[in-house]
């Protein structure tokens, strides 16, 4: 599949956000915070007259204008661009391979970071004097954008290579909580010793990846953090174009730290429905509310594709609801686990990829020792205290 640079309307069509809702009050709002990509007149000079190569997806957007297109309008020199999981256009499945292409429009050549290789080679990055990597993360552990920005950095330290991250809002930045990664259990859907919910930004984390020699060898990349300005990390920010095909709207994106976990087992979280992340279900459960998972774009394939589900509908949950919970909620995995298990049904995947998600097997354990979430909570807490340590030396913005 070709990926193309796609014009405002295209943008909107592919990614409409839920309206703002009135149950959110802040005092800063999205309207007012300009990003890293906004801001030009901070990274022109430094790229000018040079080959750049970018780390863009559909996100990637000055208002309405693709950065492609903003650069390219600018004269700048883009040799390639590089796509993480989901694609140029990010309209692919989870776990898609993802393949090399060259635009139409431009004739730059599209790379693909996921799939058989998730980190530029030297030969990628032939005659590039510099990378910009500019791409809407959510702030949780297992989205692996921030995987693919740890290889980024990784390549351009190895080949001496300036990287400036174009720095974006966290809509999960207002809290910080889950288990700590043991890197036993490393992975592309963790590669670092964080909590699941870390309360960063892209670009904090880059200098958190940098300054705690988490690169290979631990190799420094010539790193430049472009901030955002009139942020800080309780501003609810209503992102304009959806970061993934699976998170619709602002719901499922503050959902997802807690049900994600899903992933890891026999249910399904509602891919292939209008309502991803906000539906859980099972064939064997009773309840009032069912679903159908069904093939769609970005979903070719969902988990139990064409029974009957029934379980928890989450989609008219005020997002004041969540946001003020400010923390990963496991009473959905707990309940649906006794649930399953008084039906006589599997819950758990027989990979345990469930492990892979939170970090080690002490969650899928724990749940299934009946353990409180309380008494989960608890284990979570001299991890997540030495971690916001850590973290206090990495903040661009106020909590």
């Amino acid at each position: 599949m070709h990926f193309i640079l796609h014009s405002l309307i295209y943008i909107l069509l592919l990614g409409q956000c839920e309206p703002l809702h009135h149950d959110i009050k802040q005092d800063l709002h999205s309207e007012k915070v300009t990003t890293g990509a906004q801001q030009t007149e901070r990274y022109l000079p430094i790229i000018v007259g040079k080959n750049v190569a970018l780390v863009v997806n559909q996100t990637s957007t000055i208002h309405d204008i693709h950065l492609v297109d903003t650069l390219l309008n600018r004269n700048i020199s883009i040799k390639a661009i590089f796509a993480p999981e989901h694609g140029f256009r990010g309209k692919a499945d989870a776990g898609e391979t993802i393949k090399d292409t060259r635009d139409k429009k431009t004739g730059i050549p599209v790379l693909s970071l996921y799939g058989n290789k998730k980190k530029p080679s030297k030969e990628d990055f032939a005659g590039i004097d510099v990378v910009v990597f500019d791409i809407q993360d959510v702030g949780v552990r297992f989205y692996t954008y921030i995987s693919t920005l740890h290889y980024i950095m990784e390549a351009c330290a190895e080949q001496n290579i300036p990287l400036i991250v174009l720095d974006r809002p966290n809509p999960n930045g207002y809290f910080i909580d889950g288990e700590v990664l043991d890197l036993k259990y490393q992975s592309f859907v963790g590669m670092h010793p964080i909590p699941t919910v870390y309360g960063m930004t892209i670009g904090e984390y880059a200098q958190m990846i940098n300054g705690e020699g988490w690169l290979d060898n631990h190799i420094k990349a010539q790193l430049t953090v472009i901030p955002c300005q009139n942020y800080d990390h309780s501003t609810y920010y209503e992102l304009p174009i959806n970061p993934s095909p699976n998170l619709p709207d602002m719901r499922a994106i503050l959902l997802y730290p807690s049900i994600c976990f899903f992933e890891g087992t026999t249910l399904s979280l509602g891919r292939g429905t209008d309502k991803p992340f906000q539906y859980i279900g099972h064939p064997a459960l009773k309840s009032a509310f069912s679903f159908i998972p069904k093939p769609t774009e970005g979903a070719k394939h969902p988990p139990l594709e064409g029974k009957f589900c029934y379980g928890q509908d989450l989609s008219s949950i005020s997002l004041s609801e969540v946001r003020a919970r400010k923390t990963i909620d496991l009473s959905y995995l707990i309940d649906f686990y006794k649930q399953m298990q008084d039906v006589e049904q599997k819950f758990w995947l027989d990979n345990h990829f469930i492990d892979k998600l939170a970090g080690s097997d002490q969650l899928r354990k724990q749940i299934s020792n009946g353990d409180s979430e309380d008494s989960i909570r608890a284990s979570w807490q001299t991890g997540l205290q030495a971690f916001k340590k850590i973290r206090s030396k990495y903040l661009l913005y106020q909590d």
